[in-house]
């Protein structure tokens, strides 16, 4: 769409329902805190349904909520710089190194700040007491689910991974109720990730979430919500801070299932340590 957010909202408002205005007037008070909201999140902010929220959207002629998010940030990033983009294109290598250092410390303390010490004991005891414990999420977050369970793998041989979507839902149709899913997605959002939760739940699996959104569709279905504090912009889809965010509460979890058995972690511990000095030169 080629028009400017803003231009757009102005040609289209008359088009608008008084609750439409209401969205409306949210985002021009609040233009850079609403491009990182959920569709949930920002119809509670409005003191609106998600369906008004979703009329709103299509009014501006846009197909849903996340093709406006996005019109939203490019509208926002043309005007006053944000702290997510100083740097300019001359900036020195230095000044890129002391950007990027900022963006993990902001993600890291972000997350630290929203992480819930009591959902971490909740998930751990879940784990400790699951059959099986299936790390799962799709594109990029596929890859730091397998990064946990790697670090989790030198612990106990109960954490596993699926593959692609399809195999996900498999695996979650032969679960029972001494099963757990750790799922990590940012969204909390996504088709495919709703079909494999919700084929868990019916088979019985407990879930444990990693996501930044509390009231997204995903966390609505799981037993453990953890929080990802650190915000990502539509436009910086896959932002490394964030996945190292993540990373962080994964190395929480891997923290207290060690310290709640530190005799059995201690023994795997020396056992897989052992079993890999063959490897090293």
């Amino acid at each position: 769409m080629g028009t400017n957010f803003w231009e757009l909202l102005h040609q289209r408002q008359d088009q608008l329902t008084r609750s439409g205005h209401a969205v409306a007037d949210y985002l021009l008070q609040h233009a850079d805190e609403a491009q990182y909201l959920s569709i949930s999140s920002l119809a509670r902010e409005c003191n609106v349904a998600e369906a008004t929220v979703f009329r709103f959207c299509r009014a501006l002629g846009f197909d849903g909520y996340h093709e406006m998010r996005i019109a939203l940030a490019q509208a926002n990033a043309t005007g006053t710089p944000s702290s997510q983009r100083e740097l300019q294109p001359g900036a020195t290598t230095a000044e890129l190194c002391e950007h990027a250092y900022a963006r993990f410390l902001t993600a890291i303390n972000g997350t630290q700040n929203a992480l819930s010490t009591e959902a971490v004991d909740e998930a751990v005891h879940l784990m400790q007491e699951a059959r099986q414990v299936f790390c799962l999420g799709q594109g990029g977050s596929m890859l730091l689910a397998n990064d946990i369970c790697a670090r989790f793998a030198s612990l106990s041989t109960k954490f596993r991974t699926a593959g692609d979507s399809h195999l996900q839902l498999l695996t979650a149709s032969l679960m029972n109720e001494a099963d757990v899913v750790l799922f990590v997605s940012y969204s909390g959002a996504t088709r495919d990730m709703m079909e494999t939760l919700r084929t868990a739940k019916a088979a019985g699996a407990k879930i444990i979430l990693l996501t930044h959104y509390e009231d997204s569709p995903g966390a609505l279905l799981a037993d453990v919500v953890l929080l990802c504090g650190a915000q990502e912009s539509p436009l910086d889809s896959g932002s490394i801070p964030i996945k190292a965010a993540f990373l962080y509460v994964g190395e929480v979890l891997v923290l207290r299932y060690m310290l709640n058995d530190p005799a059995h972690s201690n023994t795997a511990q020396d056992l897989t340590s052992e079993a890999l000095t063959v490897k090293m030169l």
